[in-house]
This record gives structure tokens, sequence and C-alpha cells, in this order.
């Protein structure tokens, strides 16, 4: 008797990478996509209506508006783990900043697999994601290793107030002006800020801060 195929939903608002990703996808015989969802929020609604096997979902949502009840992929995977907890996510990004993996499995999601890498690595997380097991990029792997055997480096104080500030929403140049530094030095410190906490952005390195709990938002 032939087993079911692994049905599967693909979250993400570009229409041209979900086609590409429904093509790649069902030129497997053992997997079949079942629908497709543009938004975070509509990818919850679709996956706890119809109990996909899998969920592909997306990281960032680009084109999610600000204000939406769900604003990206992790807190579509925090939704879900709520509302269909045995629907298992896996998380297809360009991005492979330590910040955002760490966000996305902690929040729940089964995989994270990078949308560079080769279909192979895509087909395996989704495959392992069925079945229970985790499926990550060796990228995310070895980036995860890394920081267990070489911890990222604290922020120092001068870099915390950088951070602090750019929370309370300064712009470089405000940031400048109230440390009395220039602006090339403030980069500077961004730029630091930015590889100690393995990110690639301004929201994100204010994420992480609070995360690790160096900072706090008012």
């Amino acid at each position: 008797m032939t087993a079911s195929p692994l049905r599967l939903l693909i979250a993400d608002d570009h229409t041209v990478v979900r086609a590409g990703l429904r093509a790649l996808l069902e030129g497997e015989p053992d997997i079949d996509v079942i629908a497709e969802a543009p938004d975070p929020e509509e990818a919850v609604r679709l996956a706890v209506e119809l109990a996909p096997d899998v969920v592909l979902m997306d990281l960032r949502f680009e084109g999610t508006a600000r204000g939406s009840g769900i604003p990206d992929g992790v807190e579509a995977v925090r939704a879900l783990a709520a509302r269909a907890p045995a629907v298992p996510v896996v998380m297809l990004t360009s991005y492979s900043g330590r910040a955002d993996v760490v966000r996305a499995l902690e929040a729940g999601a089964r995989g994270y697999v990078l949308k560079a890498g080769p279909p192979e690595e895509l087909f395996r997380a989704v495959r392992s994601a069925a079945v229970g097991g985790m499926g990550l990029a060796p990228e995310v792997v070895g980036d995860l290793v890394g920081q267990v055997v070489s911890p990222a480096p604290e922020l120092t104080r001068r870099e915390r107030e950088v951070v602090q500030l750019m929370a309370d929403g300064h712009s470089n140049r405000a940031i400048a002006d109230s440390l009395y530094l220039s602006e090339a030095t403030v980069k500077t410190h961004l730029v630091r800020v930015y590889r100690k906490l393995g990110v690639d952005n301004r929201a994100a390195a204010v994420s992480e801060a609070v995360r690790r709990g160096l900072l706090e938002l008012t």
C-alpha cells in the first residue's frame, strides 16, 4: 500500500517565490502542496483549518503591514504553537543571522533552511519535520555550535549606550550628538554591535539585546 503524500502549506509574501517553491516541491513524488498563504495571518488561519503535515514559512514577510496582528514568520510559529501545536513549521529564509535562528527555534520551529541552499536540504527539512524531527541547514548548525563553543562577546558600555539610544528611536546623527561622538564612530559601534549579536539590522539588534537582558524598552 502506497503511503499518502506529505501535505504542505507554503507561506511567503512573494507570488513568484511561492510559485517556484510549489513547482520544486511538487516535483517530489511524496510531497503535495495543498495551499499557499501570502501573509502570516493567512498562514495561521489555513494551517489551523487544513492541518497540513508541514508549514513552510517565510521569516520576514517584507510586505506585511505595520500593526498587523501577526507581523512575521516567528510570531506565526508562536501562534501555531498555541492554536495548532501538532502542525510543524520549517522556516525558509534568505537570512541566517544567529538571532533570527534562535528566535525561530525558541518559538517552536522544527527546521530552518536557507533559500540559497540546495533543494535537497529543503526536502530533507520538510520530511524530517513531518515525522517529528529537526531539519537545519548546515550553516545554521555550524552557527549554533559556534555560539555554544565560542559565545559572542558582551557589549561594551559604549556599545550598550548606542543600542539603548537606537532602541529609543534615535538616528545615527542624534546618537552621535547625544554621546559627543562623530557619526562615523557611531556607525563603527553599530557594525561591532551587529557582529557581536549576530544580526544584520537595527530592529534585530534591539530585539536580541532585549532578549539577552542588555537593555530594557521603555
